[in-house]
């Protein structure tokens, strides 16, 4: 696994230990023998198709869903056996889960007052959380008289008003609007940077995790496949269910020929180093990784693998960029989706019907054995 994320405030120790978790509802395994460390101060995405196993794992750290093996242990205790309300967490879920009788100061103060505290305490603490969230002045509303993103707030004030020491988001910004959700996902993110507070967080959207997490966890059929930065898990996946799963991938059927070296089709190319010498695979690149001759400084494009002419089947036109989906008889009459500038494609003249050649980069291709 992955070292911790190098980020001010987190420690060496780890705040959350997990130890051969194992989840079974009947005869249906859920989770299979998972171990993570997460560190104090940290903030860790859970990443994964629907049925992979990461909304089940956050509820077992909650205590919502008791692991049928396994040792969860937090700031040095076994919280294995205990229920949730004995263990040390703030809540979010994908629903709000407001109170819909209550007002916004009731909703966010409710832990607070069945803790016993005093009103006048109740009441500093709730406006300070509101002023935090960014709704100072909302407090004598009610659920139904907010947006989608306002109650998502007021769902997060209220998981962090008993101070927990873990935070757990389970999927709170899938109800909301595209643009609402973006800026929401920098808000929670900063607010987690501002109070060091150790988060996990489940979600299925990739550019949620890429842009929030330290470190990401990405999980497929109740097994953890890769921990990483988001950087490791994007630039070197593990894996070639990491890899397609997460970004724009191009697989193409391949031979390895040796230890850094794969055939597709007729062509011989360099690739990263690997362990499976003379083997059938899959070969990977990423659609930005593909180079246009004559768009970049020869620099920048003289590598190991020689240049190969493909015919533009396709474009389409995406704003910032132009994704192009190429073939040609040197790569076996497969197809490869490369995406270029506009400034590219506006300097070599790039269109549909057109030959031009590419180069394919030996840092950038990696081969995996097909059930990897």
């Amino acid at each position: 696994m992955s070292q911790q994320a190098e980020k001010p405030g987190i420690t060496s120790e780890p705040f959350l230990q997990v130890q051969n978790l194992t989840k079974n509802f009947g005869t249906f395994t859920a989770l299979n023998n998972i171990s993570l460390d997460v560190y104090e101060g940290e903030f860790i995405c859970f990443l994964g198709p629907s049925g992979c196993g990461k909304t089940t794992f956050l509820r077992a750290i909650a205590g919502l869903d008791i692991q049928t093996a396994g040792i969860i242990t937090q700031a040095g205790k076994d919280i294995s056996p205990l229920p949730p309300a004995e263990r040390d967490f703030g809540i979010v879920f994908q629903s709000y889960a407001l109170f819909p009788n209550l007002d916004v100061n009731h909703n966010v103060g409710y832990g607070l007052e069945n803790s016993g505290k005093d009103k006048i305490s109740v009441k500093q603490k709730v406006a300070e959380l509101l002023d935090l969230v960014g709704l100072p002045d909302q407090g004598t509303k009610y659920p139904a008289q907010l947006s989608g993103g306002q109650q998502q707030r007021v769902a997060l004030a209220r998981a962090l008003a008993t101070s927990p020491g873990l935070l757990l988001l389970d999927e709170p910004l899938s109800a909301l609007d595209a643009k609402v959700r973006t800026r929401l996902r920098h808000e929670i993110k900063s607010l987690q940077d501002k109070l060091a507070i150790t988060t996990i967080m489940v979600t299925h959207d990739q550019e949620e995790a890429l842009t929030m997490a330290d470190r990401i966890v990405v999980m497929d059929h109740g097994t953890i496949e890769q921990v990483g930065t988001p950087q490791e898990i994007y630039r070197n996946p593990a894996t070639l269910f990491v890899a397609d799963f997460i970004g724009e991938m191009n697989k193409l059927k391949t031979t390895s020929l040796g230890n850094n070296s794969i055939k597709i089709g007729k062509l011989e190319l360099s690739c990263q180093p690997h362990d499976h010498p003379n083997k059938e695979g899959t070969a990977t690149i990423r659609p930005e990784d593909i180079i246009p001759l004559g768009a970049v400084d020869k620099k920048i494009q003289k590598g190991s693998n020689k240049p190969i002419t493909l015919t533009v089947k396709q474009m389409e036109f995406l704003g910032s960029f132009w994704r192009t989906q190429l073939t040609g008889k040197e790569l076996g009459g497969q197809n490869i989706t490369a995406d270029f500038s506009i400034n590219a494609v506006r300097r070599i003249s790039i269109e549909e019907g057109k030959k031009i050649k590419v180069e394919l980069p030996e840092n950038a291709l990696r081969f995996y054995l097909a059930d990897d």
